[in-house]
């Protein structure tokens, strides 16, 4: 074991030098020129990103669409399922998949290709076994949506869907995972082009089975379940089937060896993501819960949420990309490109944040009567434009520096400054300004901000302090102590051992 540890050593070191010298040839570009190269390869990743995400966040609004036409009761059971408990798993599932974005990043970076196989079957084991144990929430999810004071005709309905959630639940695994593999690569097109198909394939099957056929909730289950399907299934035949030939080397039983490192650190990613999350979830939870005319409140503060979220799906995009490109840098060795990479992106989310700032700043109100005709909830959403558009700003912020996190390994970290900044700071700033002082909804969002921007300056604090060359050594550390020798197979290894 001790040789083979040395091999794995002094090809990881060889390379290294590689990529300095690789770095020298960096340094003596200009900056518009480093700017310029950067810039593309950051789009390379952060666009097919950002269109994938609004395609998912499609599929599931024209479910929400055509079930509307079936009844208030049909519409208030799907948001439940999903605000409530597929919110719950995504968390869980997307947070623990990012682990992929540190470990397939920093080795593809590293050049050691054949271990971005061995991380993603890996993941899948983990993430599998995360899935089952959550599984009984949808199979109960009756008795639970009872005790936190659902109505019992809605939670017949929301019964149903929940079964069918198990399903989503479980396509989220390849889902997350093959797509964090091929982002490592660069090579995530192919997942925008699924993606695009999916939705008009949705679409059409949602109209044909509920329609044309009349088979009401679980047409539409049906449909959507295809529809989160399909791109696993493309997705998995691209990566299997030679579309990935450097990095996929087929099955192995290297995949069941280390597992709890993997395990740990997926965790931490959960962790991180699930805070962020269910962040937003648990405040408008908070807003009907007793202030002067809830209702109004609730609806206002979900109109600002979603439009938050709509401008979420680009920062998200641009969180995948930063992540990609520090994580690359960082497994190259090239300590300077990754602190170049950081910044190219923090510039360029900031810049379209700033852009959307203006727009949602002059817009006000007027925005709000695309999901409402009601001059109340107008009127509230006006009041709080503000706020949402410092909001946006910070938004444009705060998930690159959370894609740094990712890509340079620090989950476990911010795991703890989330936990303090949303839940010690956020939260409590909420009801406090709410419900004590009276600010009602404007208070609950002003906490959100709070939260929110206490998160971004601490990020922002440990990314400006970040020694790079000691995270280039420890993505080294990281990678001699979990990468196999290329040449080795499984039985080969566990001889030597």
């Amino acid at each position: 074991m001790a040789r083979i540890e040395e091999e794995v050593t002094e090809t990881l070191l060889n390379k290294t030098v590689e990529n300095g010298e690789e770095e020298n040839g960096f340094k003596s570009l200009d900056t518009r020129e480093k700017v310029w190269r950067e810039s593309k390869k950051l789009w390379i990743v952060a666009a097919p990103a950002i269109f994938t995400r609004f395609s998912t966040f499609g599929v599931s609004l024209i479910t929400q669409a055509f079930i509307g036409h079936l009844g208030p009761t049909e519409l208030a059971a799907f948001s439940i399922s999903f605000t409530v408990l597929l919110r719950f798993s995504n968390g869980i599932l997307l947070g623990m998949a990012s682990a992929l974005e540190t470990l397939c990043g920093q080795a593809y970076g590293a050049k050691q290709y054949h271990m971005l196989g061995i991380y993603l079957q890996r993941s899948w084991i983990v993430l599998t076994g995360c899935a089952i144990c959550i599984t009984p929430v949808y199979i109960f999810s009756g008795p639970i949506l009872l005790a936190l004071g659902q109505e019992e005709r809605i939670v017949r309905v929301a019964r149903i869907i929940a079964l069918w959630v198990i399903g989503i639940n479980f396509s989220y695994i390849p889902s997350f995972t093959c797509q964090m593999f091929l982002q490592a690569q660069s090579k995530n097109k192919i997942i925008a082009y699924v993606a695009a198909v999916s939705l008009g394939v949705h679409f059409f099957l949602s109209w044909l089975l509920m329609f044309y056929f009349d088979f009401g909730i679980n047409g539409a289950m049906t449909s959507m379940l295809v529809a989160f399907w399909f791109p696993n299934i493309a997705q998995l035949l691209f990566v299997t089937c030679g579309g990935c030939e450097d990095t996929w080397m087929g099955f192995s039983w290297l995949a069941f060896k280390d597992l709890w490192p993997v395990l740990k650190l997926s965790l931490s990613s959960g962790g991180m993501i699930c805070l962020e999350l269910w962040y937003n979830t648990i405040l408008v939870l908070l807003t009907g819960g007793g202030l002067d005319n809830a209702e109004v409140a609730l609806d206002a503060l979900s109109i600002c949420v979603n439009i938050n979220g709509l401008e979420m799906m680009v920062a998200i995009g641009f969180m995948a990309a930063a992540s990609v490109r520090v994580s690359n840098e960082i497994g190259s060795g090239n300590s300077k490109e990754a602190k170049f990479a950081t910044m190219t992106a923090i510039l360029t989310s900031l810049s379209i944040g700033i852009m959307f700032f203006f727009v949602f700043l002059f817009l006000r109100g007027r925005v709000s009567y695309i999901f409402t005709t009601s001059e109340a909830v107008a009127a509230q959403v006006a009041d709080l434009s503000p706020l949402l558009a410092f909001s946006i700003l910070l938004n444009s912020v705060q998930p690159v520096l959370s894609g740094v996190a990712v890509g340079a390994g620090w989950q476990e970290y911010v795991t703890y400054v989330n936990l303090a900044c949303y839940y010690l700071v956020g939260i409590p700033s909420g009801v406090f300004l709410g419900y004590v002082i009276g600010l009602q909804v404007k208070g609950v969002w002003l906490g959100m901000l709070f939260g929110i921007f206490v998160q971004t300056c601490v990020l922002t604090i440990m990314t400006l302090q970040t020694d790079w060359d000691k995270q280039v050594y420890l993505s080294l550390k990281r990678l001699n102590r979990w990468v196999e020798p290329e040449s080795k197979d499984c039985n080969q290894i566990s001889q030597k051992q």
